[in-house]
This record gives structure tokens, C-alpha cells and sequence, in this order.
């Protein structure tokens, strides 16, 4: 029972969750110090709301992240086809609820996602390149063909739903209140449902395999090309949901406030544990490294720190998030490396 113990415990202080979750508690504690403000019921709630938008999005790199690809698409993605449906849905004059907002983006999220993984799955083409491509593409087409600009009124039934709240938190020193939006329930929703399907299903269990090892994976009878379709498919819903709630929070429509977020989003996913190799890391290190990235950009204020400082704290924690996983994929090639070495000497020589 110790053996068996120990061992867990060896494999537990192996993953980065551990860690990365200290960090955040104890910069946690930094900042109630210096403020007294952190665990105030209106900075969580204002923290809670904060992580919808990038929490949905770091869901997406995740699955993209563990299948062994990279997506830098998605804010474009997202941009593109909220920007379709609201439109449509002004131009229509629809007076109804936010889920017809939700469908058409979704759909349209879809055929984009689609896009991506024809190209990944189909053509077997890089994943930084095609999504890097597929961003100008999305961006072309919106500010080209679409002619975008910045919506100062949104359809009443988004504007519902962005201002609807669960309840709302009050500061009894400060008199500061803040809403729970009911867009969190939403973001709950997915992160179980995802959770699950990566627990309990045979796609998910293929996700993990296709990231570990591609050819393995087709070896044991998984339908590679099937499942990164599949993959692009659900990261292009998801990030079109995440820009449907943004737009009804903002209550306006701009097409371009989305645009740049994947640094920082998958910054917080490989600080979570995500190996930019594919194949390891968990949904709960995705959402743990996110909610360091929220805090670190909405807490600088109560740390006394100019927000100009924003970009140099985000890009460091990008920097250390990579280099960790970096050093790791290094560490775990090398030890395949030694392992396989050492088995083909004990086998009869060196082949």
C-alpha cells in the first residue's frame, strides 16, 4: 500500500498542476497582502466572470494542444463568425431570445473549425501553418468581403443575456459590486461536458493517442483524419460560443477586440501542464495555468503595479510556461532514447 502510495506521489510532483496551483494560491496571498482586496466576494466574482471568455477559449487549445497541433486561429474564428450572426440577426430586425445568436455562430463556427482540420487531417499539412494561415484568411474575409465595422447596438435578445446575472457581489468596505453572469453556467456546462468526453469516450481516448504517437494510434485501429476534423470542428463551436458571450457581456459589437488573445491563452495552457508535444497535460491544468493568466492581468492594480506592465508579466509567464514544457518534451525524448538503447544492448547488440 505505501509502494503503491509512494508511486502516485512520484507521478503527482511529475505533472505541473501541483505547482502552477501553488503559484496561484500564493500570489493569491501576495495580493491580499499588499491589498487586502484579493478575497473580497466582488474581486472573485470579477476574477469568475474574467475567465469565461478565455477559460472557453483554452478548452479549445487544450484538445488541439493534447492531439500533438497548435491552433492560433480561434480569436479570428471566433471574431468571424460572431460577427456573421449578429449582423444577420440586426439586419433581420430579430427581436427573440440570445440562443438563435448562439446556433448561427455555432454553425458557421463549424464550417470554420471544418476548414482547419480538412486541411490537418485530410491534407496533413502543419497546424501552425495552416492556423496561422486560416487567421488571415478569417481576418481578410471579415474586414474584406464583410467590410466590418464596430456595432454600437446588438440584438436585444444578446443584450439580455449579457446583462442577466446569477447574483451580484458587494464590497461592504469599498460599496464595489460585481454580477455573476449567467454566461458562467454556460461555461461550466462545456468544461464538464468536455471533461467527460475526454474521460469516458473512445474519441477522447484517441485524442490523448494521436498526440502521444500518431502512427501508434493508427496501429491500434483509431480513425486519425476522423478525429482532427472532429477536434477543429469542436474548437471552432466552442470559440464561437466564447464570442457570443464576450459580445453580449460588451454589449457592442467590435470586430477586432478578440484578435490576439491566443498568446495568452495558450500561454496559460502549457504553464498548466499541456505538453506542447501533444499527448499529456489535463483539463484541470488548462483551467488552473488560465486562472493564473486572469489574475496576473487583473490584479495588477491591487499589487500597485502600472497595467503598462501588463504585456511584460504575460510575456514572461509565456516564456517560462514554453521553456517548462520544452525542457520536458527534451527530458521524456531522452529517456525514451536511453530506454530503447539500453533494450536493443541487452537484446544481443546494438542493431
Amino acid at each position: 500500500m505505501d509502494a503503491r502510495l509512494n508511486k502516485q506521489l512520484k507521478r503527482l510532483l511529475r505533472r505541473n498542476e501541483p505547482y502552477i496551483t501553488l503559484v496561484l494560491i500564493g500570489l493569491a496571498l501576495l495580493i491580499q497582502y499588499r491589498s487586502g482586496q484579493f478575497f473580497t466576494a466582488n474581486n472573485l466574482v470579477s476574477l469568475a466572470s474574467a475567465l469565461i471568455v478565455p477559460g472557453l477559449f483554452a478548452i479549445g487549445a487544450y484538445l488541439v494542444l493534447v492531439s500533438g497541433g497548435i491552433d492560433v486561429s480561434f480569436p479570428a474564428l471566433a471574431s468571424l463568425s460572431v460577427y456573421i450572426s449578429t449582423v444577420l440577426l440586426i439586419n433581420a430586425g430579430y427581436e427573440g431570445g440570445a440562443w438563435l445568436a448562439f446556433v448561427v455562430a455555432m454553425i458557421v463556427g463549424a464550417i470554420l473549425g471544418a476548414f482547419n482540420g480538412l486541411f490537418v487531417g485530410v491534407f496533413k499539412l502543419p497546424t501552425l501553418i495552416v492556423t496561422l494561415g486560416t487567421t488571415y484568411v478569417f481576418r481578410g474575409f471579415m474586414q474584406g468581403a464583410l467590410d466590418s465595422v464596430q456595432w454600437a447596438t446588438i440584438p436585444d435578445g444578446m443584450r439580455a443575456f449579457g446583462t442577466a446575472a446569477l447574483f451580484t457581489a458587494e464590497n461592504p468596505v469599498t460599496g464595489l459590486t460585481a454580477r455573476m453572469p449567467v454566461a458562467f453556467l454556460l461555461f461550466l456546462a462545456i468544461l464538464i461536458l468536455v471533461s467527460l468526453m475526454i474521460r469516458f469516450t473512445m474519441f477522447g481516448r484517441s485524442i490523448y493517442s494521436i498526440g502521444g504517437a500518431e502512427v501508434s494510434a493508427i496501429r491500434a485501429g483509431y480513425d486519425v483524419v476522423k478525429t482532427k476534423v472532429l477536434i477543429y470542428v469542436i474548437v471552432g463551436i466552442i470559440a464561437s460560443i466564447a464570442a457570443v458571450i464576450r459580445v453580449s457581456m460588451m454589449q457592442q459589437l467590435h470586430p477586432t477586440n478578440m484578435l490576439g488573445m491566443e498568446l495568452r491563452v495558450i500561454a496559460g495552457v502549457v504553464l498548466g501542464g499541456i505538453s506542447i508535444t501533444g499527448g499529456k497535460g489535463s483539463l484541470f491544468g488548462a483551467m488552473v495555468g488560465t486562472m493564473l493568466i486572469v489574475v496576473v492581468v487583473n490584479s495588477m492594480i491591487l499589487l500597485g503595479i502600472p497595467t503598462s506592465w501588463r504585456s511584460v508579466f504575460t510575456g514572461a509567464l509565456i516564456i517560462i510556461g514554453t521553456g517548462i514544457s520544452a525542457r520536458q518534451a527534451v527530458g521524456q525524448y531522452r529517456g525514451k532514447k536511453a530506454f530503447f538503447s539500453k533494450r536493443r544492448v541487452t537484446d544481443g547488440g546494438v542493431a
